[in-house]
């Protein structure tokens, strides 16, 4: 309790922005509670078990390793202070020897004097000035807090989280990621790339942008079915890919990474849940080509789970809720490790086979996240996984970062500008050939491209995207409400010189001649009845005017409207009608069960601000959102 009260006067001293940067670095943790109402709640909230034992996992080296020591002494300290209950007598039952065991004084800490903090990290080599910073950083970091004469309290359950870890000598800077034998007679020698990382982070760019572009398009078209145990069937997963263009782990990760998003949405129907786009999939293929690619990115950088690694004895799947909360943590990890590797020729990590680790990653990106790198299992196995993942989003070439992956770890919220350097903007026009055949030399408009599918195939995705007009895709265009002449004038128009080829234009019109020679009757359904004069009288009658009754043959009517609503504007007028299905036999009628979708809630960006201004007693400011979360 006193180390709360300790945490809680800390934080009350800070200004309104420096909470608002408490709450927003510890967002995802504190996102799993509910939201604080006064700011012991916010102590007690940051020094649960469950959010310790999120947040360790994100600590570097030089900050582990003062908490660590913290910790310890602080929990020594309390031992001294507090000595535990007498051992249990011989022969004692079970439970008094676990009473014993998991007695007050084995969990209790004690303030801590800084200076005892610093003397034990420099027993083990560290400098002070790095001790001190990293000591900082925990205050900043709300994991530890300074009482009233300056010692040092941590959370009572630090020492359960750390005391079987061994973070060996304090470093104050990260190690350089180098082979583990350089100079070795094995040891191949790199060929100079003939691309840079940026030209490799462009390429990757616009392949990604056009696969998921493919993808989502594919699940508007038709929603993908999810298996009754929960993620992707392999057969939807293999639809998906095919229609994507990818492989079946690029089109997992995608899939992942649009419903993190919230560009996909998991839906209950009464046939089961399916996955479909959402209204924000809308708003998204307005945006420019760079903006399309940032949520994706954002997305992978905080995703709990790494969708192309799956463990031995278990199915590929998607879109299922990750729990690997390790997985945000090593990406970082890795990452930063690789900023450190300068983009040029003969940097000491060449670049590695899909599946496969540079040697000497790892121990460097041990540092960066000590908790969530080697100490995990399968690490090697995980670490491979998510630097695929890391080149196909075009993060990571030639063994180092792209600007793209150093604008990710610097701020994964900002990508919008250094995505718009590497994707060119959307062409608006395209190149219409004798060859029936239209021709974009680049990344069309979400409106180009609608109408160019609307009447052609496309046919291949390279640099350049090509259509080709065949006499059943001008149909296709005909049976969605063009005619010959708008679709003439919109295809001119959206032509590089103005015009378009003969060729094309007699393919139109011929097609047009041939369209509508038959015609299909829309009917909902239909009201049938040996009485001819009653169906004249339906027919006529006015309370009957919304269902748009015809007379199709002397015993037949069509209705505009579905059965369901057709029996109950004829009960509503006083007749009796009966249900019929298509064999010709009555239907029992039962009430239909209805279901509907609550709205995920957004996040504001600001209300992190209006949150923490809340918690410090301070009046809110005009405009400023109400604080509905923790961040």
């Amino acid at each position: 309790m006193e180390g709360l009260d300790t945490l809680t006067r800390s934080l009350a001293r800070r200004t309104p922005e420096q909470l608002a940067a408490v709450l927003t670095r510890h967002a995802e943790p504190l996102a799993r509670r509910p939201a604080p109402t006064e700011l012991r709640g916010l102590a007690s909230a940051l020094w649960s078990y469950e959010t310790l034992h999120h947040l360790v996992l994100h600590l570097d080296h030089p900050r582990l390793k003062v908490l660590a020591t913290t910790a310890r002494l602080s929990q020594e300290r309390a031992a001294q202070d507090a000595p535990g209950p007498a051992a249990p007598a011989p022969g004692a039952d079970y439970q008094s020897l676990m009473a014993h065991r998991l007695s007050f004084a084995q969990l209790a800490t004690a303030p801590v004097p800084p200076e005892d903090v610093l003397a034990a990290l420099e027993a083990t080599g560290a400098a002070r000035d790095a001790a001190e910073s990293a000591l900082r950083a925990l205050y900043d970091d709300a994991l530890a807090a300074p009482t009233e004469d300056g010692a040092v309290v941590v959370p009572p359950r630090t020492p359960q989280l750390l005391a079987a870890h061994d973070f060996g000598p304090f470093l104050a800077e990260a190690p350089r990621p180098v082979p583990d034998d350089p100079a070795g007679p094995g040891t191949p020698v790199s060929a100079v790339p003939t691309t840079s990382p940026h030209d490799e982070s462009r390429a990757a760019a616009a392949t990604l942008a056009a696969t998921a572009d493919r993808l989502l398009a594919s699940l508007a078209t038709l929603p993908a079915a999810l298996r009754k145990s929960g993620g992707l069937a392999v057969r939807e997963i293999k639809r998906l890919a095919k229609a994507a263009g990818a492989g079946e782990p690029q089109t997992r990760l995608l899939l992942d990474l649009a419903l993190a998003a919230g560009l996909i949405a998991l839906t209950r129907t009464p046939a089961g849940i399916t996955a479909l786009p959402t209204g924000a999939y809308d708003d998204w293929l307005a945006r420019p080509p760079g903006q399309r690619l940032a949520p994706l990115l954002a997305a992978w950088s905080a995703l709990w789970a790494i969708p192309t690694h799956t463990p031995f004895g278990e199915t590929p799947t998607a879109l299922v809720r990750g729990h690997d909360r390790h997985a945000p943590a090593l990406r970082h990890a890795l990452l930063a490790t690789l900023a450190t590797v300068p983009p040029a020729a003969g940097a000491p990590l060449a670049t590695p086979a899909p599946g496969t680790v540079p040697p000497g990653l790892l121990r460097a990106a041990d540092w960066h996240r000590p908790l969530a790198v080697t100490a995990q299992p399968m690490a090697e196995d995980r670490a491979a996984h998510t630097l695929d993942e890391a080149a196909y989003l075009g993060l990571v070439a030639h063994g180092t970062l792209t600007p793209l992956g150093r604008a990710l770890l610097t701020d994964p919220h900002s990508l919008d500008e250094p995505l718009a350097d590497l994707l060119p903007p959307l062409l608006e026009q395209a190149h219409f050939q004798a060859d029936l055949t239209a021709v974009v030399p680049g990344r069309p408009t979400a409106a180009l491209a609608a109408l160019l599918s609307s009447a052609a195939d496309r046919e291949s995705e390279e640099h350049a995207v090509t259509w080709r007009f065949t006499p059943a895709s001008v149909r296709r265009a005909l049976d969605t409400g063009h005619t010959a002449g708008t679709l003439l004038d919109d295809l001119t128009r959206a032509s590089t010189t103005g015009a378009l080829p003969q060729p094309l234009r007699y393919l139109v019109q011929d097609a047009a001649r041939a369209h509508g020679r038959m015609r299909v009757l829309p009917a909902a359904c239909c009201i049938r009845s040996d009485d001819e004069t009653l169906v004249k009288e339906l027919a006529a009658h006015r309370a009957l005017g919304d269902l748009a009754l015809r007379v199709i043959a002397p015993t037949v009517l069509v209705s505009s409207r579905p059965p369901a609503a057709t029996l109950d504007a004829l009960r509503a007028a006083g007749y009796a009608p009966a249900l019929e299905s298509d064999t010709g036999t009555t239907t029992v009628e039962r009430l239909p069960a209805h279901r509907t979708t609550a709205p995920a809630p957004t996040r504001d960006p600001q209300a992190p601000l209006a949150l923490a201004r809340r918690l410090l007693g301070l009046t809110p400011q005009p405009g400023e959102p109400a604080a509905t979360g923790g961040g």
